[in-house]
């Protein structure tokens, strides 16, 4: 038996999933799918949704544009905290060379 190595996590491909799910989409059983191809039960129903629902598995193909600009400031806006974090740092040893 294969162990999974939690720090590398299996990496499958869209295609790959796709036939996975026509397969199951085709009457496979879950339980069949799950032991042939050593996947998980939540995975594959998240694929099996993705699919259904959005018409791929990828997260980022699900989401409005509103959710992708808000995804995005959230990314600058902890970026520029991190920045000022470093000046405000960095200030401070100024200040104590100075004096």
């Amino acid at each position: 038996m294969v162990v999974a190595d939690p720090k590398r996590p299996r990496q499958f491909n869209e295609e790959f999933k796709r036939q996975v799910v026509q397969l199951y989409e085709a009457g496979k059983p879950v339980e069949g799918l799950q032991s042939e191809y050593d996947i998980g039960h939540s995975m594959l129903h998240r694929w099996i949704t993705g699919i259904r629902e959005h018409g791929s598995i990828s997260v980022a193909d699900a989401r409005t544009p509103e959710q992708n600009e808000l995804i995005a400031l959230r990314k600058e806006n902890r970026q520029l905290r991190m920045e000022v974090d470093v000046l405000k740092q960095e200030a401070l040893i100024f200040a104590r060379k100075q004096g």
